[in-house]
């Protein structure tokens, strides 16, 4: 399986992998733009940008934009994250300059009409409403914009309802103009296609667009901090953040494999301790998420009332306790869950096509999965210790607490305790 990149004259990119053994393909358009990129009265108009690019065009309706990927039994679909925003199909092999025509229609000519942007907007205020219903949900927002306050990459991608009720026709250009230029879009696939045919496609497409700049996000910077929202609620749900380093730093894999072993398993640390031994919590995780300039590794435990202050403790000291007595047989085991991981991952199209979407953004290249393998096998016992020591030396962490949470300690208490 070879990878191929191809960039045309006005900086528009396209990447493909031809997997032989396959009769679908994944073909998306990713764009290096999201919530981070808003300005603070943009907040959540690129997550309400992608849902209108399903409701209509110049040459299609709403429905005809279904019905012709599910015609051919297609799946299309779109999400916003926080440094990207993706619009991708996966159909047959037949069917895949059908998926790029419609990928094309919806992302370059969105027809905006005033009773579509109105039902949207009605929509995306339910999806708030619901993710404000939903504790384990919502908390992590909180935690974000607790971690980088008054800043593009703590706010939430939904954005405030309060804001999305008032966006318009011309908020929704307005970033469109300023983001979705063709430098900062890829095209890229998987499965059963062929690069040459995609390139001649993507020229018919998009080789129009005239290149404009980019617009960089503005940088990130993590702080310590708390919120704590005390509500009657049968659970007390915690969450605790502690600085990490970016996608591109030589410390990227160490801060993976530390918390896959601290909380990326049923064998992992946290959930022994808290979970086997113990029996405070039902749920309980630790993960290491990276953007471009800064990361975060993200605890997160859900427990009772009366639970809650000992759970934070706990957590507190087994993080002290990994840093100083991580085993080699644990970071062996998170090393291996990593790979099988990055190789599982492999076997799927949709998520081969958005790999080589991320990495082309990332690094300007498409890294072969061994480049990766390798990287985490050069990672050591000392070297993960070293790397959480260092971490947890400079005390950064920002908490986040919702439910009945009255007995759950404070970030100062906290913090005392990691450095004593």
């Amino acid at each position: 399986m070879s990878v191929q990149v191809t960039t045309l004259s006005n900086g528009f990119r396209i990447v493909s992998e031809h997997m032989p053994a396959l009769d679908s393909a994944t073909v998306g358009i990713w764009i290096e733009a999201g919530a981070r990129h808003e300005a603070e009265d943009q907040n959540g108009v690129a997550h309400f940008l992608e849902h209108m690019a399903f409701k209509g065009t110049a040459r299609r309706s709403a429905l005809q934009i279904a019905e012709e990927i599910e015609d051919v039994g297609g799946y299309i679909n779109a999400y916003t994250s926080r440094e990207m925003t993706a619009y991708y199909v996966r159909v047959l092999k037949p069917d895949v300059a059908l998926a790029l025509d419609v990928l094309a229609d919806i992302v370059l000519n969105p027809a905006f009409e005033a009773r579509e942007i109105e039902v949207e907007r009605s929509v995306i205020l339910q999806e708030i409403g619901q993710a404000l219903d939903t504790p384990d949900d919502i908390i992590f927002d909180w935690l974000q914009e607790t971690a980088y306050p008054s800043q593009p990459i703590g706010r939430s991608i939904l954005g405030p309802s309060a804001q999305v009720a008032r966006f318009t026709e011309d908020d929704l250009r307005r970033f469109v103009s300023a983001h979705y230029g063709p430098g900062q879009m890829i095209l890229a696939a998987a499965g059963a296609v062929d690069h040459d045919a995609l390139v001649r496609m993507a020229e018919g497409f998009f080789g129009h667009l005239a290149a404009r700049p980019a617009h960089p996000a503005a940088s990130a910077r993590f702080h310590n901090g708390e919120r704590r929202e005390d509500r009657m609620l049968e659970q007390a749900h915690f969450t605790l953040a502690l600085e990490a380093p970016d996608y591109r730093s030589e410390e990227f894999y160490a801060s993976q494999i530390f918390a896959n072993a601290l909380g990326g398993g049923m064998s992992s640390r946290l959930f022994q301790r808290l979970r086997e031994d113990r029996g405070l919590c039902y749920t309980v995780f630790a993960q290491s998420g990276a953007y471009f300039d800064t990361g975060m590794i993200t605890i997160y435990a859900g427990t009772g009332a009366e639970e809650v202050g000992e759970l934070a403790e706990l957590t507190i000291d087994e993080l002290k306790r990994s840093a100083e007595d991580m085993t080699e047989a644990e970071v062996a085991r998170a090393c291996a869950q990593m790979k099988a991981g990055l190789l599982m991952g492999l076997e799927s199209p949709s998520a081969r096509a958005e790999r080589l979407a991320k990495l082309l953004s990332i690094w300007g290249r498409v890294p072969d999965i061994s480049e990766a393998i390798a990287r985490i096998d050069a990672v050591s016992m000392q070297g993960v210790r070293r790397h959480a020591q260092g971490m947890l030396r400079e005390s950064h962490m920002a908490l986040a607490l919702y439910g009945p949470i009255k007995r759950a300690p404070r970030l100062l208490h906290l913090s005392e305790r990691l450095a004593a």
